[in-house]
């Protein structure tokens, strides 16, 4: 089982194919495997990185008391350092996108090119997104502690699809596979992970610091509040490409595969001319 040493946990970790490197970080309380459909493809041309962030399936847990994004961000720093990459693409959907947005913001030198996929920033911009993101995420630590974040997270997808509207959680039953055959999540590092999220709004992010091409997903379907989150990214970051994915929910990777595919490699291309790789397919909205 590959891991490599980042602060103080083992991080595993999964490399394939040759060329230039694309790192994906996924969401919160998944784990690597959620990027497949990507890595399955596009190892083809570039090397593929996709692990799995503190506290989630084979890294597993650490004895800190509390997390936070920029915590998980530096451990994303000590990979690259670990594994020996010095510049990279780095896909991040999610809480994966929170942490790419802040590494890309403090290693700037760091970054080819930034995919930011169904993910929000630091700033709260409305007072029901505060209750979705702080108020309503910290409320799951207790039932959980009762009855597991599977059987909770059943209900806060039927909950926000009464709120949001039918969609907005996608093909739900891939998440679901996802975690039947990865390792099960302890419920103190749910604790941690979730209260880390909940408390992103208190994190500073200078996006006039990112510079790398980047791109900008969002599914159809997503909550108002996160549609509202990517238009801002796309117009914090100079130059950003903002796209909506076809039929997309929250993990619009899965839930539309192809098209996501599609638009990451267009962004790779531009990340890396040198490299010569032809954009096959098509991603127009």
């Amino acid at each position: 089982m590959p891991t490599v040493r980042t602060n103080d946990v083992e991080t595993y970790y999964e490399r394939r194919g040759e060329g230039p490197p694309v790192v994906f970080v996924h969401g919160a309380i998944v784990d690597h495997s959620q990027w497949d459909p990507q890595v399955d493809v596009l190892s083809d041309d570039y090397e593929t990185i996709a692990y799995d962030v503190r506290g989630h399936g084979r890294t597993g847990g650490s004895p800190r008391g509390r997390y936070s994004v920029d915590l998980f961000a530096d451990d994303l720093g000590a990979l690259l350092d670990a594994l020996d990459v010095e510049r990279a693409v780095i896909c991040g959907l999610s809480t994966g996108g929170c942490i790419a947005q802040v590494f890309a913001a403090r290693h700037p030198d760091r970054v080819a090119g930034l995919v930011l996929a169904d993910t929000f920033g630091p700033e709260l911009l409305s007072r029901s997104e505060w209750l979705q993101r702080s108020v309503m995420l910290r409320a799951t630590v207790p039932p959980v502690r009762l009855f597991g974040y599977e059987r909770v997270e059943r209900v806060m997808v039927w909950i926000q699809e009464r709120i949001s509207g039918e969609g907005v959680s996608g093909d739900y039953e891939q998440i679901e596979r996802i975690r039947e055959t990865g390792p099960k999540m302890a419920t103190d590092e749910f604790a941690k992970v979730i209260r880390a999220v909940a408390a992103f709004h208190r994190t500073e992010i200078d996006f006039s610091a990112i510079t790398a091409p980047t791109l900008v997903l969002y599914g159809e379907h997503e909550a108002p509040f996160m549609r509202k989150q990517a238009a801002k990214l796309g117009a914090e970051i100079d130059g950003a490409t903002l796209r909506a994915v076809p039929g997309g929910g929250h993990a619009s990777n899965l839930d539309n595969p192809e098209f996501f595919t599609d638009a990451v490699r267009e962004l790779l291309a531009e990340a890396y001319p040198a490299a010569g790789v032809e954009v096959s397919g098509e991603s127009e909205e």
